[in-house]
């Protein structure tokens, strides 16, 4: 049974003895080592914690232990997860004794270290997984701080939330009503407090800095590829004032190229604003807040990184993130966002984020990820302007295309070809689930095959190929697709720009020089590069080969999607590529 202070103490200042329900400590107790006494308290059944007693009858009393450094060594020893009440209690000699009064903890709390600890009547026990019963993952933004309140939150903030509330229907709620049906304002102790979710939503800056200074995001501007920064602002701000400023931060760095299709033009942004958008209300949304850590994002000449405190929630890794089941490692944070329109309620937000980019004729987004931390990176050297010409003008057809062939199309246009174990790889995809979608684009001719057996290949379509400026790929075997299809049927049936000039006859790129290496000689060099050194990186393959870096980092990336070799580290100077181990 959980005690609490109506009969703990007795009317007549009796207090309860030592036992299963009951600890008394001596006076010099740190904060900390209470909390741990707490923490094991609420793990067995519950009850007092007193702090001077039967000792407080001298010159000394609790009177000097504040409640206010109890309850916060506490909430930091349970991770937010254990609220307590504390208040002093005078004796009829009128020393004071300290009384925290704990509840019993409806799952084991276990201590930052993993530590399990629980009273026996007597001491404190360690609890053994076995003994344990399995801690389910608690929404650390759901958690409402003891000595949080109203005037924690800005009205300004609200304001804002108010206005994005708008499209859910809630726009005409009184305020408090607005954050109570958004779950952000929680009954506590008599009063209306709000959670960690409302604080970070719409707290005020002292707020943030007293219960979730690790919201803090770090902005960093690079003017070159190296790691030394330019520029750095530090933000400890609400969510969506975070994502106003730091999209004011790197549109203030952004250009774009115009692409002419047909009467159309589209713009083409270094960093696409809906794409680090998605990018950074995901790292907000889903990052480890019981982490000390900030956000950090780096703005380089050819890449977005953004760097988030704890790893891809579990099960999750770059290579199934487009077809994991979501999780959500904050659940009511994400809820609210959602309800408020930031961010996609189905968990889409990877799917978007590579779809905007392939059709830019970009790389997809890359992970990279750690025992505590992941970091995502948007990589800008550049766009393939036919290829964003070819989606469109499909577009324009009413031939839509999916986000897997664009991941198929994008891959063929930048390597050529393909076999179909790399295209798995590339879509995710269990090798045996890749033939309907594969044969699905022979049919509409935007791919073909060549080769038999386990040595079947896939290239871009010949008509793909001309509408991209491609020419004919060195293959394993004969292309007879292509082959079947007429020179007129690859010709635009409705040019999308007449009253432009005809264009003048595109000439193959990068057609390779006789004298330098073949790409399966360079492709030797590199394996055996990370075979001599146990590492290659881009810079090193290219002076080997004699190649620009997006040639040699091609190369090295479709080692590293066939199994050869595995990257460590992000970012062109910084990444190496290890030999992949079995």
């Amino acid at each position: 049974m959980t005690l609490d202070s109506g009969n703990a103490i007795s009317p007549l200042g009796v207090l309860p003895p030592p036992g299963p329900a009951c600890v008394h400590l001596p006076l010099d107790v740190t904060p900390q080592e209470l909390a741990r006494y707490a923490v094991g308290l609420a793990n067995a059944r519950g009850g007092t914690i007193l702090v001077g007693a039967p000792e407080g009858t001298g010159e000394r009393d609790a009177g000097e232990l504040h409640p206010l450094m109890v309850t916060h060594a506490i909430f930091e020893l349970s991770g937010g997860r254990l609220t307590v009440n504390v208040q002093h209690h005078r004796q009829p000699g009128g020393a004071k004794v300290l009384a925290v009064f704990v509840p019993q903890a409806p799952y084991v709390l276990a201590a930052p270290d993993g530590a399990v600890l629980a009273w026996d009547g007597a001491h404190l026990v360690p609890v053994t997984p076995a003994e344990s019963e399995p801690v389910p993952q608690q929404d650390y933004t759901a958690v409402v701080p003891p000595d949080a309140s109203l005037a924690d939150l800005d009205p300004h903030e609200v304001a804002r939330l108010r206005g994005l509330g708008q499209r859910g229907g809630m726009g005409h709620l009184p305020d408090l009503d607005f954050l109570r049906e958004l779950g952000l304002l929680l009954p506590s102790n008599g009063a209306l407090r709000p959670t960690l979710a409302g604080i970070l939503l719409a707290g005020t800056p002292a707020a943030l800095r007293a219960h979730v200074p690790q919201a803090e995001v770090c902005f960093y501007h690079h003017q070159t590829p190296d790691v030394e920064f330019q520029f750095r602002e530090d933000l400890l701000r609400p969510i969506p004032a975070l994502l106003t400023r730091l999209a004011e931060l790197i549109q203030a760095r952004n250009r774009f190229t115009p692409v002419q299709v047909g009467l159309f033009r589209i713009e083409v942004w270094d960093q696409d604003e809906a794409v680090y958008r998605e990018a950074l209300l995901n790292a907000l949304t889903h990052r480890d807040y019981t982490l000390r850590d900030a956000v950090h994002v780096h703005h380089y000449p050819d890449r977005l990184e953004i760097m988030n405190p704890g790893g891809l929630p579990g099960g999750i890794t770059p290579g199934n993130i487009l077809r994991h089941q979501p999780k959500r490692r904050n659940p009511l944070l994400a809820e609210v966002l959602a309800r408020l329109g930031l961010v996609e309620r189905a968990g889409v937000g990877v799917d978007k984020m590579y779809g905007l980019m392939l059709r830019c004729g970009k790389e997809p987004p890359e992970y990279t990820t750690y025992p505590d931390a992941v970091t995502l990176a948007l990589h800008s050297p550049g766009f393939d302007a036919d290829f964003v010409r070819f989606v469109a003008r499909k577009q324009e057809e009413m031939q839509t295309l999916s986000l897997d062939m664009l991941i198929v199309l994008s891959l063929l246009a930048r390597e050529g070809e393909a076999t179909r174990a790399a295209l798995a790889r590339a879509l995710q995809l269990p090798e045996d689930r890749t033939p309907r979608l594969l044969r699905g684009m022979e049919d509409h001719g935007l791919i073909a095959r060549s080769g038999v057996g386990r040595g079947i290949a896939y290239t871009l379509a010949q008509e793909v190929r001309r509408a991209l400026g491609r020419s004919a790929p060195i293959t394993t075997g004969q292309d007879t697709s292509s082959q079947e299809r007429s020179s007129e049927s690859a010709e635009p049936t409705a040019p999308l720009r007449p009253e432009s000039p005809p264009r003048q006859p595109r000439a193959p790129r990068a057609a390779p020089d006789p004298s330098g290496p073949t790409p399966a000689e360079v492709r030797a060099v590199a394996l055996a590069l990370a075979r001599e050194r146990g590492r290659v990186r881009n810079r090193e393959l290219r002076d080997a080969c004699d190649l620009n870096t997006q040639q040699a980092w091609r190369v090295l990336r479709r080692l590293v999607l066939e199994g050869h070799l595995v990257k460590r580290g992000t970012g062109t100077r910084d990444a190496a590529y290890e030999l992949t181990t079995i």
